[in-house]
């Protein structure tokens, strides 16, 4: 890899990232997985999921433009800090809570819990926006797709330690040793990240970009962010793509928990997990070892179509060893299809928009999933499991699809892969990709 900058700096950012992914996803994790068992309730795992991805949207812009006017480490930093402080005040709610406190969906102070843990791990949310803005500041451009690479495998290294993590730990104590390892974690990964030194390029430094919009300087300044985006051609379709993309992938937020657990115990679901993560650690070493060819635009969508074809296809049988098979095929991808995306806006934005570029792309992706994460849940508790279980989908198809709530949600996957696979094809032929990916070889 052709290394612009201080690599032994990128390397340790990387390995400081993943310490505290492994905290925000261990907390992730655990959380929804408590909030199943406590409650039995496929409706409040998926507001769970709804806040996150509401929450996620909300801040994107508001992130990117933090990171765009302030120091890359101090908002890293910050990051660090405000999940701990969150993390704390939920271990201390936790702590002095009676005994059954968490068993009712509807109670105020479990709902007071999950607001404080998912707040604490949207403030992560600031490193995933930072840590592409510093692969173009810390590597040359002819290596960034293979930095992207080893950005997704530690990504897949932290989903692989934290899904193991979190379903042991909610076993053995409930949340208490969830809190207790990630508040540990985030006070070691805030004294490894004061030790690091970096230079924070000026913009004007970076691939020979200048600043056009200093007058936005110290504030959100939207309208010179969708400047950016709508003078490069089909870079807005490809943000509005993802967000339709997110807006089915928020059924698997909401459903894929409650489907996993309705066939294997919480502590298989977390060791499954841990299992299939090496499916991203694997797909993120080959994007480190191959890189993304000459037009990663053409890989993205072809990659989002194998997706969706999975997501057709595992849901057919009720069976664990078909999600599981389906699972790594689809974390074994999605890898290339995140440093696609990287890679693309990393050469075609300027330097010093990239940090509100790339945190209004995840809002507006992000914007679609908790419409999809709300709606859904009620759907699939009162109508697709109804109908799988006694109604008439159980009698018209029952016979060879199976029948019982599981059914009912498998039902909603094999709908939205086929809607996923209808989406792409049309993408692939459509005018806005091929004027990206004329964009992207001209640049």
């Amino acid at each position: 890899m052709n290394i612009r900058g201080d690599r032994a700096a990128f390397f340790h950012l990387l390995v400081n990232t993943l310490l505290v992914s492994v905290t925000n996803f261990t907390v992730w994790f655990a959380i929804t997985f408590y909030v199943f068992l406590q409650t039995r309730s496929v409706f409040a795992t998926g507001v769970v999921s709804g806040i996150f991805l509401v929450l996620t949207a909300l801040t994107g812009i508001w992130f990117g433009s933090l990171v765009d006017h302030h120091g890359k480490k101090a908002m890293m930093q910050a990051s660090a800090g405000v999940s701990l402080l969150l993390y704390a005040a939920a271990l201390a709610l936790y702590a002095t809570a009676p005994e059954g406190a968490f068993q009712d969906p509807a109670a105020v102070r479990l709902w007071v819990l999950i607001v404080l843990l998912m707040l604490g791990v949207i403030a992560g949310n600031i490193r995933t926006i930072a840590l592409p803005t510093l692969v173009t500041a810390l590597i040359a451009e002819d290596g960034r797709d293979r930095a992207n690479g080893l950005v997704g495998t530690a990504s897949g290294v932290s989903f692989l330690v934290t899904s193991v993590i979190s379903g042991v730990l909610v076993a053995a104590g409930g949340m208490t040793w969830v809190l207790v390892v990630a508040l540990a974690v985030l006070v070691a990964a805030l004294a490894h990240l004061a030790a690091v030194r970096f230079d924070e390029r000026a913009p004007s430094t970076v691939d020979g970009a200048a600043d056009t919009a200093q007058p936005g300087r110290g504030r959100v300044d939207l309208r010179g962010t969708l400047r950016v985006v709508s003078q490069v051609p089909g870079l807005g379709a490809l943000i509005v793509f993802s967000a339709f993309n997110n807006l089915l992938g928020g059924v698997f937020m909401a459903l894929m928990d409650a489907y996993g657990l309705s066939l294997v115990s919480v502590r298989a679901w977390g060791l499954l997990w841990g299992v299939l993560s090496t499916g991203f650690i694997v797909g993120g070493l080959l994007v480190a070892r191959t890189g993304l060819g000459r037009n990663p635009v053409w890989l993205l969508l072809a990659v989002n179509l194998v997706l969706w074809a999975v997501t057709l296809l595992f849901p057919l049988r009720s069976s664990i060893v078909l999600l599981a098979a389906g699972m790594y095929v689809y974390m074994l991808l999605v890898p290339y299809a995140e440093a696609a995306e990287q890679t693309i806006l990393q050469k075609v934005v300027p330097y010093e928009r990239q940090g509100r570029v790339f945190g209004f792309a995840q809002s507006v992706e992000q914007s679609a999933s908790p419409l999809t994460a709300f709606l859904i849940s009620p759907v699939a508790q009162f109508v697709f499991i109804p109908f799988m279980t006694d109604g008439l989908g159980a009698r018209a198809i029952g016979g060879w699809f199976g029948t019982g709530a599981d059914r009912g949600i498998a039902l909603v996957f094999v709908l939205t892969g086929v809607v996923g696979v209808f989406a792409t094809a049309l993408a692939l032929r459509s005018r806005p990709y091929r004027r990206l990916s004329r964009r992207y070889a001209a640049e």
